[in-house]
């Protein structure tokens, strides 16, 4: 006798979406078009997939929090489009504080990556294989954590952002900057990743000379805000980048030279 996927039959499959032997997909469960779900592969109640996602062997998507507070309410682990998650890869759906966990599409979820439960990730970001995500987290569009980086619950990575291997993030990392070193800091501006994502030279330009007034050239970024403000044209990439600085109550990462 040939080996069947175990399908709840109240789950609902896309079109196309191969669900091969050996994976479970339970109850309340909803998958888009054109999935890929492997054997031994675990989709959980309250997982909704988009379409044209692959999940590899190991993975379990949409397993309660590990969170004492948790009272088995009705929450949702959502993953966008074109998202892959890979092998060991574990996703927690959300609790009342959020109601769900959510990835966005275009992401790679490397092997062995944990998602704790009520993260909000963005668009085309990538975790690395063994990134440790605390709950609450939020990543914004194109971020790239590197492998071994783990995250403290609350803490907000801006968009574009990259975060070298092995760090420990314990404050917000504002968006297009590279973060290293123990204790984290500012570690330039990602100028490969910002001009690989189409930035101009003049944007590209401007960003570097924000964060020269935020993290270098004043004494402290209370005064670089200020000369930013004050001394800066006015664009979408300056306004996004103070007001990422002024609304993190955790506060962001130090300069190197602090």
């Amino acid at each position: 006798m040939a080996a069947v996927p175990n399908i709840h039959p109240n789950a609902k499959v896309g079109k196309n979406t191969v669900v091969a032997p050996f994976a479970t997909v339970e109850d309340n469960v909803i998958i888009g078009d054109d999935c890929w779900i492997s054997p031994g592969a675990v989709i959980m109640w309250g997982t909704r997939l988009g379409n044209g996602c692959k999940i590899f062997p190991g993975a379990v998507v949409g397993a309660i929090p590990q969170d004492l507070k948790f009272q088995g309410e009705a929450t949702t682990c959502e993953i966008g489009n074109n998202t892959t998650i890979r092998e060991c890869a574990t996703i927690n759906r959300g609790t009342a504080f959020r109601n769900k966990t959510s990835i966005g599409d275009n992401c790679l979820i490397m092997a062995y990556v944990h998602v704790a439960h009520d993260c909000a990730i963005g668009n085309n970001v990538i975790l690395t294989n063994n990134v440790t995500l605390a709950g609450h987290i939020e990543i914004d569009d194109y971020a790239i954590l590197e492998g071994l980086v783990a995250v403290q619950q609350f803490v907000k990575i801006g968009a574009h952002a990259f975060v070298t291997g092995g760090s420990l993030v314990r404050k917000n990392v504002p968006p297009y900057v590279k973060a290293a070193r123990e204790p984290l800091a500012f570690a330039g501006v990602n100028t490969i990743g910002l001009k690989r994502r189409g930035f101009s030279d003049q944007s590209i330009n401007q960003i570097e000379m924000i964060y020269k007034n935020l993290f270098v050239l004043n004494k402290n970024l209370g005064e670089g805000i200020q000369k930013v403000e004050s001394d800066l044209e006015d664009s979408e990439n300056k306004n996004h980048i103070l007001d990422f600085i002024r609304n993190s109550e955790k506060g962001v990462i130090r300069s190197m030279l602090d």
